[in-house]
């Protein structure tokens, strides 16, 4: 029972920490993301998604970025993260061919 609340709480808190640091509606910024925001926007971008269904002011993708090393970052993250996701996946076939 209690390893289970430890679980929700982990959860939790992380999902807080994740959601501080949308990319967010900006009209200027003195600082443009660069390639590691564009890692981090990547990463959570499929948190990103669902947190847009509630807040329009949250994007997946920062528009006032730093260009190709942005893109770059963003993409890597995209494609490592979606990419690993099959890799842990469980062989629900029932055997092994």
């Amino acid at each position: 029972m209690k390893s289970k609340r430890s679980v929700i709480l982990l959860v939790t808190v992380s999902l807080f920490l994740l959601t501080s640091c949308f990319a967010t509606v900006v009209e200027s910024s003195d600082h443009p993301a660069g390639f590691l925001l564009g890692i981090w926007h990547g990463w959570i971008a499929p948190i990103a998604l669902i947190g847009r269904l509630f807040d329009p002011t949250i994007r997946i993708y920062e528009v006032n970025n730093t260009g190709w090393w942005y893109e770059f970052g963003f993409y890597i993250a995209i494609i490592s993260g979606f990419g690993t996701i099959s890799l842990v996946r469980k062989n629900t076939g029932g055997g092994r061919r």
